[in-house]
């Protein structure tokens, strides 16, 4: 490849080289190390304890049956926003990918709030059950819903993706034919969605996998304990071997989720349908007298996930205490005033999240318009590494988050050498942690606007004596700008209120806003901890609204939800 490197293009490699060994490869590959260097002794030894095999269980049932529910409920709507001709299509996925964008602990919180016997919101309806009464959620079943829940979205977007992409020739021909909405349904556009079905299961299932807000908040009091939130408590322990304890579950969580990806992959691989001409607009089938009965359906659906524990939450921050009905009387603000300006750490936490995720989505951005300009390489062999690159990024957000901090923290815990500096407890290790995790998030946007792009752009750029930075600077990134800014709200989304990569990696003074939400809920501060979550909700929707203005100016695809 060296040889077919143009002047500026060699440094930029190097550059990119770098960041992925120090990002990627150097603390993964220790996490390997610690956890393989006697071979599969330790993951042997792990399996013959108590807690490992009971927790791997619970993690493979929890993760199965929740995306088993996921691929149901995410199918079963993108399957009517995309085939039908219901009313309202974009508002209606809007509001289906809140959930998901919302943190997995906050939707813990939040249902808790819904359902519990302490519930003000149940309270002020009249409809709590009995103080005293165990809570329905704290429970196998209520881990498994909620997992279920979450990830449902995941599931809506990548079928949604693929009805798009779905040629019209088979369905016309079978409408042509007589063949009913259903029939058509059931035998061909089922059949030609398979691989995107399982690669949609798969995705809910490393997701539910690698989960530790909901199973921690729900799990813990059921003594239901999945292996995230067992590498939790291992730290907490601090014993001797806490470290390697730590890198074998991690590892073996890692285990898990890389096969369940390669068995996808080989599953789809056997599966594939090969489909003949280009996409075309999506079918509009339509529902006749049944419309207004499936729009009834997918209201009450969004009124279920969404609006009730979002209700739940906002009034329980607006009682003073937990478990007061919420009235004329009760009702107050001095929960926001406590965590907007009262309490340090709140505002810390407040101020860490916003500085570590802009640094990451703004990082990641720039990263990721040079990863993709490799991608889209005219030259093989440049195209080739970086689609390497792109496998890379891939494959590590497939790896739990927990087990990248585990990774992390192996890298950095002792002083970095030649400048004796630590970085072990401080932002910075954070920061390194998001940008290894988020990557494939900022990532794949841009290079779906690069691959877009006119190669006469830049050829004419050369044939003027144009050279790489100025190509780089003057027109691939002005033209990729709309994706990557897109991207990079993504990432500042899914990093502003994440706890599953800060949770092992935060400390007194570099507090998330995602751990000091769970510390507040796991002290019993649970009007503290409420009232913040709903700031981070309004927090989140605001973004999600600007991402969505930002779509109408960006290539289509690159906001995901938009129709």
């Amino acid at each position: 490849m060296p040889q077919h490197l143009e002047r500026g293009e060699g440094a930029t490699l190097a550059v990119v080289v770098c960041i992925v060994l120090i990002l990627f490869v150097f603390p993964l590959g220790l996490l390997g190390q610690v956890a393989f260097r006697d071979g599969v002794a330790p993951i042997l030894a792990a399996l013959d304890t108590r807690a490992v095999p009971r927790a791997l269980w619970n993690s493979l049932e929890s993760s199965g049956l929740s995306a088993l529910l996921a691929l149901v409920a995410g199918t079963g709507v993108a399957l009517i926003l995309g085939l039908t001709d219901v009313r309202g299509k974009g508002t209606f996925a809007f509001l289906f990918l809140i959930p998901m964008m919302v943190p997995p602990h906050v939707t813990a919180i939040a249902w808790i709030q819904a359902l519990g016997p302490s519930s003000p919101l149940l309270q002020t309806l009249g409809l709590a059950p009995p103080l005293g009464t165990t809570h329905p959620l704290y429970s196998r079943e209520g881990v498994i819903l909620l997992l279920g829940i979450q990830h449902a979205p995941l599931v809506f977007l990548v079928v949604l993706a693929a009805l798009r992409s779905l040629p019209r020739e088979m369905s016309d021909a079978a409408r042509v034919s007589g063949a009913r909405a259903g029939q058509m349904l059931r035998r061909i556009v089922v059949p030609l969605l398979a691989p995107t079905l399982i690669a949609g299961y798969a995705l809910a299932f490393v997701s539910a996998l690698g989960n530790f807000g909901i199973p921690a908040l729900l799990g813990i009091p059921a003594r239901y304990t999945t292996l995230p939130v067992l590498i939790w408590q291992r730290l907490a322990s601090f014993g001797p071997s806490v470290l390697t304890d730590m890198a074998v579950i991690a590892a073996l969580v890692a285990v898990i989720a890389v096969a369940a990806v390669v068995f996808q992959l080989w599953l789809s691989s056997r599966r594939r349908n090969a489909l003949i001409g280009p996409p075309q607009p999506s079918l509009d089938i339509r529902l006749g007298r049944a419309r207004p009965i499936v729009e009834g359906i997918l209201a009450a659906t969004v009124l279920a996930t969404l609006v009730l524990p979002i209700t739940a939450l906002f009034t329980t921050a607006l009682v003073p205490t937990y478990g007061v009905r919420l009235n004329a009387e009760t009702a107050t603000l001095s929960n926001f005033a406590e965590i907007l300006f009262r309490q340090s750490v709140t505002a810390r936490a407040f101020l860490n999240s916003t500085f570590i995720a802009a640094c990451t989505a703004v990082l990641l951005a720039g990263f990721a318009m040079l990863v993709a300009r490799y991608a889209a390489a005219r030259t093989r062999a440049t195209r080739r590494f970086g689609t390497g690159l792109s496998a890379v990024a891939e494959m590590t957000y497939a790896i739990p988050g927990l087990v990248i901090s585990v990774a992390f923290i192996l890298a950095f815990i002792k002083p970095l050498p030649l400048i004796g500096v630590s970085i072990y407890n401080t932002l910075w290790i954070i920061l390194l942690a998001y940008l290894c995790a988020f990557f494939a998030i900022a990532l794949k946007p841009v290079t779906a606007a690069t691959l877009q792009l006119d190669p006469a752009l830049d050829e004419a750029a050369r044939t003027a004596g144009a050279g790489y930075i100025r190509r780089l600077v003057r027109i691939t990134f002005p033209l990729v700008l709309p994706a990557a800014v897109s991207g990079a709200i993504l990432v500042f989304l899914t990093a502003y209120n994440e706890v599953t990569v800060s949770a092992l990696l935060w400390s007194s003074g570099t507090e998330t806003i995602g751990t000091t939400i769970f510390n507040y809920e796991d002290g019993g501060y649970t009007t503290l901890a409420s009232a913040m979550s709903a700031v981070t909700v309004v927090a989140t929707v605001f973004l999600m609204g600007a991402l969505d203005w930002l779509g109408r100016h960006a290539p289509p695809g690159v906001v995901p939800w938009r129709l």
